[in-house]
């Protein structure tokens, strides 16, 4: 049966949206690999903790092994574009929200420059180095994905471990522990359900802010501009939106 040109049309726009995100996740899980092997020590995983889990990272985003390989390859061969260094930028986006954000980047002035504009586009500003990072608890965060194992077995695996909170939901499991007990708890986790999709250091916000539908919007772009950004790894905020506001901005 032929497609007509305007499913057909509807059918590429979708497969190019989706080759975009899969390349800039790739683009992404590069720069989180190459980072681990000059940061973690070593191209083995069995001998580096950090690059262990940053291929368990790739591999869940489909990133093929050769794409793995020049990653591993570019950390251990080092030079300008490859000496990665970790940077904080903390600031306040639409509404007061806290917003924290992780990156991994080998051009420091780069990657200030994108986050300020970022910020600056929508609404926010870029505050200094503990401006707001006091309202979040410093936490270790071990994840799972859902089919591991039940609700019922992850939260008490994961209360022998040594971990204070496990939640669970359609995405998965995440287990909360203190800092100094990461490496710990992953360990005791990794010899029960095999290796976690993720561990690593986190925040957790102590309260959050409500934000309404006036708002949520360019909050919400703002995330995502800074989420897309290859250098950024992780963005925290500490704000709440309702399911009614959510549904109104499609989900």
């Amino acid at each position: 049966m032929a497609l007509r040109s305007g499913r057909y049309h509807n059918l590429k726009h979708h497969k190019d949206a989706a080759d975009q995100k899969r390349a800039a996740a790739w683009a992404k899980m590069g720069v989180l690999i190459s980072s681990a092997v000059q940061l973690g020590g070593g191209v083995r995983p069995e001998d580096n903790p950090r690059l262990r889990l940053a291929i368990t990272r790739a591999r869940a985003v489909q990133m093929s092994s050769e794409a793995i390989e020049r990653a591993i390859k570019k950390g251990a061969g080092g030079g300008e574009e490859g000496n990665y260094e970790e940077v904080r930028y903390e600031g306040f986006g639409p509404g007061g929200v806290a917003i924290i954000v992780e990156a991994l980047t080998d051009n420091r002035n780069r990657t200030a420059s994108e986050v300020r504009a970022a910020f600056s586009r929508h609404g926010g500003a870029l505050g200094e180095t503990n401006s707001v990072s006091y309202q979040f608890d410093r936490v270790g965060v071990v994840q799972y994905a859902p089919e591991v194992a039940s609700a019922d077995a992850m939260l008490e695996a994961a209360i022998e471990a040594g971990a204070s909170d496990c939640q669970s939901s359609e995405a998965g499991h995440e287990i909360i522990c203190d800092p100094e007990e990461l490496a710990a708890v992953r360990d005791a986790l990794e010899a029960r359900f095999g290796p976690p999709s993720e561990a690593r250091l986190g925040w957790r916000p102590q309260a959050t802010v409500p934000v309404d539908d006036e708002r949520a919007p360019e909050l919400l772009k703002l995330i995502e501009q800074l989420d897309d950004n290859e250098d950024v790894q992780r963005v925290v905020a500490n704000f709440e939106v309702s399911d009614a506001v959510l549904a109104r901005l499609g989900g």
